[in-house]
């Protein structure tokens, strides 16, 4: 199996962090995409959508979207629930991952690392990150207030999908501090068999998640 990806993406590092804990062999392609590495004809002819992570396999298949991977991955592994109900509960964690979390705390640490101080898009789109972002936070800490996972008993895709982006949610200007429950979750995932962390940025994009704005 054949991963494209860009290792300080969260997207990425979620399939990265689930074949880890499966224990699978696979091959890492670094593909850059805040250097245009997803815009190159080669790149789009595996995926239109010119957006990583992307898996290709032996056999010519190739899926793209970071959920769906995961989903596929864990098929028949205690990482994605065997019962119907708790599956259904699973992805509808995932679902908000990428419609309520994801485009903002996500958006916010891009525009935070990977955008020039003198960006207009931190005075235009940065504070509705931080406040829908925040909204997000809020719903994670009320549901972890009474359970220990999102995927369900057990840790697995759904938790993995939450992590990704919560994890490094202090480099878009989320302060986890009021969140005692996420806090406490962050630190039960780190703590799963085979966690591998998301790799540091490159030294610019580390330094501009330094400064204070």
């Amino acid at each position: 199996m054949t991963v494209h990806g860009f290792s300080s993406s969260g997207n990425c590092h979620k399939v990265r962090l689930l074949l880890e804990q499966l224990g699978r062999d696979y091959r890492w392609i670094e593909v850059d995409s805040s250097k245009g590495e997803t815009r190159t004809t080669g790149f789009l002819a595996k995926n239109p959508n010119g957006r990583v992570p992307v898996i290709e396999l032996d056999d010519g298949r190739i899926l793209a979207e970071s959920n769906a991977i995961l989903c596929w991955l864990a098929e028949g592994t205690p990482y994605l629930p065997g019962d119907a109900w708790q599956r259904a509960q699973a992805l509808a964690w995932m679902f908000f991952e990428q419609y309520s979390h994801e485009p903002y705390i996500a958006v916010a640490r891009f525009i935070r690392g990977w955008t020039p101080p003198d960006s207009p898009r931190r005075a235009a789109e940065l504070p509705r990150c931080l406040e829908r972002g925040h909204a997000a936070l809020a719903v994670m800490e009320r549901h972890l207030a009474g359970h220990a996972w999102f995927t369900g008993h057990d840790y697995g895709v759904a938790d993995i999908a939450l992590f990704a982006y919560t994890g490094v949610a202090s480099e878009g200007g989320f302060d986890l501090g009021g969140y005692p429950a996420i806090r406490d979750w962050l630190a039960q995932v780190r703590a799963t068999p085979g966690f591998v962390a998301m790799p540091a940025p490159e030294a610019g994009v580390a330094a501009r998640f330094a400064r204070i704005d």
